[in-house]
């Protein structure tokens, strides 16, 4: 006897006509179809005068019981999904919860391929992003992956060709708001197809992000975005010091590059790092640790108010957007970050006892802690409390050289030497 399956379809806006013969056949017999309130509707005078209607709508959580009820009783079940249901759709999900063996899949054409043959973009390389989620709020500069439009953002950063799925509160004018915010205005074309397959279709084409910020556009709709160039790539990380903006007249207040690139080869970074930066300074370290942990992020605190404007300005201009700025002394913030996978403190402002075992008791497993310092007492102290914590912890001394010219010849100019303090927790 053939087992009987619940049936997830896709359909489009356009009800039955995005249908071939089959599945509308399957969607007339079935004797419970469940969906959503407005996909229900498409389909009213298909479905036959016993068939069971339930309304998905906020109760996605209850399918998969009413499933497995109506398939116990032997019902034929179909629940109505949009587009391909396993393009960012209810369709994993259900799969996982009723179980593949229960349940088999047609899929349709996706919104994306559709809103992409308006315009006549392809997509075989496109990123898809969705928004579709509870209402995020506004985009807040320096918000972090708890904020919902963050991976929307650092989808953006990569700057290829982009999908997004909106909804009516995460719509297409916030988006372009974001995108001001964070410098990405003029680096993308964008348009807007709202409403596919209904009457009321539109489609906006190679729109600025400021003009969108001026409309409304109503839902369902999809943002398409691709890059007005082909930008160079850019280094990771050993950025030239001169790069930074820096205090003055303080000028040189920065981690030099070769001190740099071996304490962040020392934070044993990857790209999906959580990383502290205590003292950031200029930025330098966290500002480049954020690149290498493009799907990361990274969390700086800096007590200077000069410094700050610093780090802002070298953060606009290396075009990071997985960076979160404090402005305070530590340990003032810490506890509201995230634990980390690596820590930096470059600058301690005399606490370096306290910091060291905050930062010990907050590390996770296998995470680094690595600390630069220039003077014999803060060293001496770092040491004494890596002991008594029984941390595992090495030192390198760093004692640079560059070349300089003289005359028409060249000369070396020694750097002041840095100890580079890398620990882990002991074990307990």
């Amino acid at each position: 006897m053939k087992k009987n399956l619940c049936k997830i379809i896709g359909v489009l806006d356009d009800g039955a006509q995005s249908l071939d013969h089959s599945a509308l056949q399957t969607i007339k017999a079935a004797d419970c179809v469940i969906g959503g309130e407005r996909v229900l509707s498409l389909f009213s005078h298909e479905l036959s005068s016993h068939c069971e209607k339930r309304d998905l709508t906020g109760c996605l959580s209850k399918v998969p019981q009413w499933v497995k009820e109506s398939l116990g009783t032997g019902k034929r079940v179909v629940i109505l999904a949009t587009g391909d249901p396993l393009c960012h759709g209810m369709g994993s999900y259900l799969v996982d919860k009723i179980g593949n063996e229960h349940c088999t899949i047609i899929p349709n054409v996706s919104t994306i391929q559709l809103a992409c043959a308006r315009i006549g973009l392809s997509w075989q390389d496109i990123k898809i992003s969705s928004v579709h989620t509870k209402d995020a709020g506004e985009w807040q500069k320096y918000s972090d992956a708890t904020h919902g439009l963050y991976g929307l953002l650092q989808d953006l950063k990569q700057n290829g060709k982009l999908a997004v799925f909106t909804s009516p509160e995460n719509n297409p004018e916030r988006i372009a708001r974001m995108m001001l915010q964070e410098g990405l205005d003029n680096k993308f074309h964008l348009a807007i197809i709202e409403n596919l397959l209904t009457d009321k279709e539109a489609v906006h084409h190679k729109l600025s992000v400021s003009d969108i910020t001026q409309h409304s556009y109503p839902s369902p709709n999809v943002v398409l975005l691709w890059p007005k160039t082909n930008e160079a790539e850019t280094p990771l990380f050993g950025y030239a010091d001169d790069y930074f903006s820096q205090r003055k007249p303080e000028k040189g207040l920065i981690t030099k590059r070769e001190v740099r690139a071996v304490s962040l080869a020392r934070m044993q970074l990857n790209t999906n790092s959580l990383v502290w930066d205590i003292g950031a300074g200029s930025g330098s370290v966290g500002l480049e640790a954020a690149r290498i942990a493009f799907k990361g992020h990274v969390y700086g605190i800096e007590k200077n108010a000069a410094d700050l404007e610093n780090i802002e300005k070298n953060r606009m201009k290396m075009g990071i957007t997985n960076y979160s700025l404090f402005h305070g002394k530590a340990p003032q913030h810490l506890e509201h970050w995230s634990d980390p996978n690596a820590i930096f403190i470059g600058g301690t402002g005399g606490e370096v006892a306290e910091l060291i075992q905050l930062a010990l008791s907050r590390l996770k497993n296998e995470g680094w802690l690595v600390m630069n310092f220039v003077t014999f007492e803060n060293l001496s102290s770092a040491i004494v409390v890596l002991k008594d914590n029984h941390a595992q912890w090495d030192i390198c001394q760093m004692q640079v050289s560059r070349s300089k010219p003289i005359l028409h010849m060249n000369r070396l100019a020694a750097e002041n030497p840095v100890w580079i303090v890398s620990a882990q927790r002991g074990e307990t």
